[in-house]
């Protein structure tokens, strides 16, 4: 019986989705390179593609191509959390990959975010990668007063959030979320193609006297994240559901 090539190539695929070849969330081939490697033209291609993106196992994205399927997860905005606490709930592995361990000027910060003017001139800033199940989760960098970073080490930055380690309590926060393109070093580290959107949180973290103590920024990849947040009437206002940033599929 003669095969169908469109299914043999989705086949081959699907084997290598299922065998971790390729990860969830992960950004598969190009159309016009898997036509190479299967020696097949992209019309066949992107038909074994459908294929997949009915069985659920793979998405396209505007400006990524096709991406593996992954399961959801969410994160919540309304609550001081670490990223790190909220996957140590579901379960996920996670890793941080610190890059950066140093004392600063503030105004030498490569942010948008006015850290000289919020926590002073000398700053910790610690910028890191975080990892979920061995994948780029996110790019983060953390800026902490001179003041409360005497005791904060290398190895305990990378062991535990800063809300754990600061002698004081953080109480409430402002943030902004923005879309903004993936910078060529932010790429390299998250593994997505420059100029494409990234989801950028930036956050000041106040203690119980209303002082700032921690300014943070998260470069989350586009394709895996979403801002929702559910409306409702003012009547309901009270039963309104808390805004999350959802990651769309698996890092």
């Amino acid at each position: 019986m003669r095969t169908i090539r469109y299914r043999q190539i989705a086949e081959t695929l699907r084997l290598q989705i299922e065998t971790g070849t390729f990860g969830p969330g992960e950004v598969l081939p190009s159309e016009a390179n898997l036509g190479r490697e299967h020696e097949a033209s992209r019309v066949t291609v992107r038909k074994a593609l459908e294929v997949l993106r009915s069985a659920g196992l793979v998405e396209s994205r505007q400006g990524f191509g096709w991406i593996v399927s992954g399961q959801l997860l969410s994160q919540s905005l309304e609550f001081l959390q670490s990223i790190e606490s909220q996957l140590a709930k579901v379960g996920r592995t996670h890793e941080r990959q610190i890059l950066d361990f140093r004392f600063i000027d503030g105004a030498n910060v490569d942010s948008k975010a006015d850290v000289a003017g919020v926590l002073g001139d000398r700053v910790l800033e610690v910028r890191r990668v975080s990892r979920v199940d061995d994948r780029p989760f996110a790019r983060v960098t953390v800026w902490c007063t001179e003041a409360l970073s005497q005791e904060v080490t290398l190895h305990n930055v990378s062991q535990s959030s800063f809300y754990d380690l600061l002698p004081v309590d953080a109480k409430t926060a402002s943030q902004t979320i923005s879309a903004e393109p993936v910078s060529q070093d932010d790429g390299d580290l998250l593994e997505v193609p420059v100029g494409t959107a990234a989801l950028v949180v930036r956050r000041t973290t106040f203690d119980g006297d209303d002082k700032p103590m921690l300014m943070a920024e998260h470069v989350f990849p586009g394709h895996l994240t979403e801002f929702i947040v559910n409306l409702t009437g003012a009547s309901d206002a009270s039963t309104g559901t808390s805004p999350t940033l959802r990651l769309v599929a698996d890092p």
